[in-house]
């Protein structure tokens, strides 16, 4: 901590400090709520992915028991092709997005598979893009509870430190002030009284 030199330029700048860091504090408080809003809408979203991925599963095992069958080679069936992540700007915090995403086939007889491959590669697609969605879903949670961590350390800083400290040296400085004027008015006093006596001998 620099030492503050207690005179009236010090106090001066020390209230300009302060009316700044008492303006400043509001809008960083605020900031740091709404990146919290932002953050549950997150997580929100992310437990809805879950919900949808286990959904999909169900309606897959449900739907389609016959995939339990060992001679049907279903290795390789689709892959991801290509994803393509794009950026937004989330209260001064970029978060990844989804821009495009590509799922490609491997080629298959019409005649020589069964008639239920399609819903199967259906089902298969879309939890390929919920896995994808879910990835970047955990993305956005963990960047956005980094930046929440990051305002609530500066919220922190200027409410439990500079603020506060800043009202302490104010305070030694009015105090160390009023001390020499009160001396200053003393050493006046015995001045005046010097030379009166003086002037009397």
């Amino acid at each position: 901590m620099a030492k503050v030199s207690l005179n009236k330029s010090s106090l001066s700048l020390q209230t300009q400090q302060l009316k700044s860091y008492r303006q400043f504090l509001p809008s960083l408080d605020m900031k740091r709520k709404q990146l919290m809003g932002e953050r549950a809408r997150a997580q929100a979203e992310r437990r809805a992915l879950d919900e949808r991925l286990a959904a999909a599963r169900r309606r897959v095992a449900e739907s389609l028991p016959m995939i339990a069958n060992d001679e049907l080679d279903l290795d390789g069936l689709i892959r991801l092709e290509r994803v393509e992540l794009g950026r937004e700007n989330v209260m001064g915090t970029w978060l990844p997005t989804i821009g495009a995403l590509e799922v490609a086939v491997r080629p298959y007889g019409y005649l020589s598979k069964p008639h239920w491959l399609e819903p199967l590669i259906e089902a298969l697609t879309d939890s390929a893009r919920l896995r994808v969605e879910a990835m970047v879903a955990d993305r956005r949670v963990a960047l956005l509870e980094a930046a929440v961590r990051t305002v609530t350390q500066r919220v922190n800083l200027f409410d439990k430190v500079l603020i506060p400290r800043t009202r302490e040296n104010i305070k030694r400085i009015r105090i160390a002030l009023s001390d020499a004027e009160r001396a200053a008015v003393v050493r006046s006093k015995i001045a005046k009284k010097k030379r009166a006596a003086e002037g009397l001998d």
